[in-house]
């Protein structure tokens, strides 16, 4: 494909196009709204919004599953991509002490903090964890956090986490997505 293309008297470049499109969407990745990111770029709002819905694939809550220790993973990240989920991050209990030893004090907190921020994009945040764990998550993420509650911190050991449970929890999300959508009140 040419980088250039004529359109009557324009000289259109395509490389140019295609990389504002790149920095809109790695920015309103971020959880910039369309209007800081239009006055970022020097754009209107309604283009950006407008570029969204050519590309939108689902509408729709953000979801994301966050949880440890869970002794059957596997099985809730099957469930989690079967269910369309846009975000996951399961850990047993080995891998979340392996994170915390092997990270230094500085690379754990940006790891941490990086996380954070990552999840506060999301419209709701399904938090699989100890009773502080979830209030903790509750306070810092400011959205609408869904707990199932493995038991009191500290926990130790892997838990199990019934995958029917999850799945309710996913579809209930996704059902009141597809009603708000249709116009339904519930």
């Amino acid at each position: 494909m040419e980088p250039l293309i004529r359109i009557g008297d324009k000289l259109i470049n395509r490389q140019k196009i295609s990389s504002v499109l790149d920095r809109i969407l790695e920015l309103r990745a971020t959880g910039l709204s369309q209007r800081e990111v239009a006055k970022r770029l020097g754009l209107e709002r309604t283009f950006i919004s407008r570029m969204e819905g050519l590309g939108e694939i689902r509408q729709g809550s953000r979801l994301a599953v966050i949880g440890f220790p869970v002794l059957n993973k596997d099985e809730l990240n099957q469930v989690v991509q079967e269910m369309g989920v846009d975000f996951s991050f399961i850990l047993t209990d080995q891998e979340r002490w392996n994170l915390v030893l092997e990270k230094r004090g500085l690379d754990l907190m940006n790891l941490v903090m990086n996380l954070i921020m990552q999840l506060r994009t999301f419209d709701v945040v399904i938090v699989i964890g100890s009773d502080l764990r979830i209030k903790i998550a509750q306070t810092l993420l400011d959205k609408e956090v869904v707990p199932l509650y493995l038991g009191e911190s500290p926990i130790e050991g892997d838990k199990w986490v019934d995958p029917d449970i999850l799945r309710q929890i996913l579809q209930a999300c996704q059902q009141r997505d597809d009603g708000i959508a249709s116009g339904r009140k519930e």
